[in-house]
């Protein structure tokens, strides 16, 4: 198992940083390599960065907007948008990122983790689970932003993954997501009781309390967050932000 992290979470949109709620609703927040050369100075775990809008435009990875996030990044970085083959993996790794976060491409074609996993090393995958309640109250993952429907419950595809061979899971809440409503707790219970791999909660944090304690009672072995690490106080300013050891 890993140690326990916290982990920022940075949108891609339009060529700058954005925050969403609940997928919409984009705020701009800066300039990527500002945010990333402060973060560098933090000394944060590691680093997340998902093209939001690459998949939904049926586009591959930004390689040059990777390549200069790479070469300021000092910690481990996670980059997800637009990998759907071998090869686009290949080439997001020869960038300088450690691991690679896939979610359509996992919907699609589960077997596709099995494959990259086998050349790639499970240490290497991370496949991001969007969940949301459907019209019914039951939670469905979905895709493209929250657009696109599964069959998958994101119990049930937490486990497939871990049996395709990812290396973790991004399990993300889109109705909590910007929200600061608080993790959805109870969903993350069941998933770490579920998985053996480690499991990285994210969607609702409102501050850094929020993150230690979805640590301790969940199980889960990291908390990602996107509103707590770029926001201060009640109206929001954007204040790039992490907790000193």
């Amino acid at each position: 198992m890993l140690f326990e992290r916290l982990i920022p979470c940075l949108l891609w949109q339009n060529e700058g940083l954005i925050k969403t709620t609940k997928f919409k609703k984009a705020i701009y927040i800066g300039d990527a390599t500002n945010a990333i050369r402060i973060f560098n100075d933090k000394e944060v775990d590691e680093l997340i960065l998902l093209d939001i809008d690459a998949s939904k435009e049926n586009r591959g990875p930004d390689l040059g907007l990777i390549e200069r996030v790479a070469s300021e990044c000092f910690m481990p970085l996670c980059y997800g948008g637009g990998i759907s083959t071998l090869e686009d993996i290949k080439r997001v790794l020869e960038k300088g990122v450690e691991k690679v976060s896939i979610s359509s491409a996992a919907i699609n074609n589960p077997e596709f983790i099995k494959e990259a996993a086998k050349v790639f090393g499970s240490s290497t995958i991370v496949v991001c689970i969007d969940y949301k309640k459907n019209l019914f109250g039951k939670n469905k993952v979905f895709t493209k932003r929250g657009a696109k429907k599964s069959n998958y419950n994101p119990i049930d595809f937490a486990k497939l993954m871990e049996e395709m061979g990812a290396g973790e899971i991004l399990i993300q809440s889109i109705d909590r997501d910007g929200t600061m409503a608080g993790y959805d707790k109870n969903i993350l219970k069941e998933i770490t009781t579920q998985v053996t791999i480690p499991v990285i909660a994210m969607g609702g944090a409102k501050n850094i309390n929020d993150l230690y304690n979805v640590i301790e009672t969940t199980s889960v072995s990291a908390a990602a967050a996107g509103s707590t690490f770029v926001f201060q106080g009640k109206n929001k300013a954007v204040l790039i932000n992490y907790p000193k050891r």
